[in-house]
């Protein structure tokens, strides 16, 4: 099956599903979808993804969006390694993990996001104070249902990486534009300093892409 990622080098949601496919060990396409010149926007990618945003994954059984459910396609559609633990506590764990990320902190470093509040005329000292004062306690939380469920401080869940893993790293990846310092959140750092030096993350990291600014 040939598989091609329409893709930013900088969206946190596309480097979850570059990671998931290089766990996976697939080769895939890269097609780079520039937000900052608003391709995203343009009628022939609407064509394709209605939503306007990326990640966006073409394959000969259909296009898929949303970060998440497309970790979970390619899941079931390529089951080893997993990228869910075997139980059934533990896969309702690592969903609510990234779900957290997913729902609750990545939106806040969204682009459109902050281009919004730009717009409405927002001070720049209200919108940094905003985005900061969320992303703490979004992490915060965090870090506690993570430290419940990371056995070694090496994954989120179990003894490898996976779906948690994945959206974690990405996040505190865009969080860094943003804070300071994340030394209050030691077991979120962990993971990410052992998830960050595996091949896979390596390869998937926004620098490494083609269209890295």
């Amino acid at each position: 099956m040939s598989l091609t990622l329409y893709d930013y080098w900088r969206s946190s949601a596309a480097y979850r599903v570059r990671i998931a496919l290089n766990l996976k060990g697939l080769a895939y396409d890269s097609v780079p979808v520039n937000l900052l010149r608003s391709e995203q926007k343009s009628a022939p990618y609407r064509a394709r993804n209605p939503q306007g945003l990326v990640p966006f994954l073409a394959s000969d059984k259909g296009g898929f969006s949303q970060s998440l459910a497309i970790l979970e396609y390619l899941n079931e559609a390529y089951p080893n390694p997993p990228l869910l633990p075997s139980s059934l506590e533990a896969r309702a764990h690592a969903r609510a993990i990234a779900q957290h990320i997913a729902c609750e902190l990545h939106p806040l470093g969204n682009l459109r996001v902050r281009q919004y509040m730009e717009r409405a005329h927002l001070a720049e000292a209200v919108r940094k104070q905003w985005v900061e004062h969320w992303l703490r306690d979004g992490l915060a939380s965090l870090e506690a249902m993570v430290k419940r469920t990371s056995h070694d401080g090496r994954f989120c869940i179990g003894g490898a990486p996976g779906m948690a893993d994945i959206c974690l790293v990405p996040q505190l990846y865009s969080a860094r534009r943003f804070l300071p310092e994340l030394a209050a959140y030691p077991t979120l750092t962990a993971i990410d300093a052992h998830c960050t030096a595996l091949p896979a993350f390596v390869a998937a990291s926004p620098e490494k892409q083609k269209d890295a600014a």
